[in-house]
């Protein structure tokens, strides 16, 4: 080989490299997401930035309810995501999308809209009704692909815990229960757990379960020991991008990282927690705070 044909193979070799590192490790490779810990008083500028990022008014937007409800007499179109995307944002293209048969989710014809879709929005409720309608079928193989086409997926409460790939309170039967019967999420962001409406209903702690698993109840097919945890309250959203997200919301809003490799034996349970306030960032790749907002918050004992 000579030398000319070496040294190009070394530049290749190292470039594939380089792109390597810089692939996301935990947030989408493409697209942006917005996880919001449910409230309300903020759902007009959190909404708005994720309407923003599909589009604005040339977005075409999909909301996804079904986790609202498991009664099929329900209301499933009435949505005050899609009426504030059509009545206040002025976004032309809104469809409300909802079934809870996943034979009805692998059809070509119901995941036509997501095909489309600039954005989709998931609503609250039990994030357990997501998984068990959408997971692992042809909808949710789409819901993946709008971020590959550079677009958002953004949800409250139970549109944010879906976001993980561990469902936190994914129990049937009440969500309390922290590990449980459905674990599964849709993994927007892969190897985390995240929980919602954290501080306004005292979750801080709740996270901790998750990732110490006392009981062994979490499925092999999760790597507890590279799982990061978010807990994030209400009126507080992040914005993912790549391994980056910052956060918004209301004044002073918190968001809490639980990141288990750094903790220790002795470690206390106010210690397992780093806090990002709005205006903050944070570094996924890294694990590290890049901002931490502003003020702190003051952990409860």
């Amino acid at each position: 080989m000579t030398t000319k044909i070496l040294a190009l193979v070394v530049v290749f070799l190292l470039s594939g490299r380089v792109i390597a590192e810089e692939s996301p490790v935990v947030g989408p490779a493409k697209g942006s997401l917005v996880i919001m810990g449910g409230g309300g008083k903020e759902m007009g500028s959190i909404f708005g930035k994720f309407v923003e990022l599909a589009g604005g008014k040339e977005a075409r937007i999909v909301v996804v309810p079904t986790a609202a409800s498991s009664n099929p007499k329900y209301n499933y179109t009435r949505s005050w995501a899609a009426s504030l995307a059509r009545e206040k944002l002025g976004v032309r293209e809104v469809i409300v999308l909802h079934t809870h048969d996943r034979k009805v989710a692998e059809s070509e014809e119901f995941v036509k809209a997501i095909t489309r879709a600039t954005g989709v929005w998931f609503g609250g409720g039990r994030q357990w009704r997501l998984t068990r309608a959408y997971g692992g079928t042809r909808s949710e193989d789409e819901f993946h692909r709008v971020l590959e086409r550079g677009g958002v997926i953004g949800g409250s409460s139970a549109g944010a815990t879906i976001q993980g790939s561990f469902l936190a309170r994914g129990d049937t039967s009440g969500n309390t229960i922290m590990v449980g019967d459905v674990q599964r999420g849709f993994g927007f962001m892969r190897n985390t757990a995240i929980d919602q409406h954290l501080i306004a209903r005292g979750r801080e702690k709740d996270l901790i379960e998750v990732l110490e698993d006392p009981e062994r109840k979490m499925r092999k097919e999760f790597d507890r020991a590279a799982m990061l945890g978010i807990g994030i309250d209400e009126d507080v959203a992040i914005v993912v991008r790549g391994d980056h997200f910052e956060v918004i919301g209301k004044e002073k809003g918190a968001v809490l990282i639980y990141d288990p490799r750094k903790w220790k034996e002795d470690t206390p349970v106010e210690g397992k927690w780093e806090t990002v306030r709005t205006g903050g960032s944070f570094d996924l790749r890294n694990r590290q705070v890049l901002a931490k907002g502003a003020g702190s918050f003051p952990q409860k004992q």
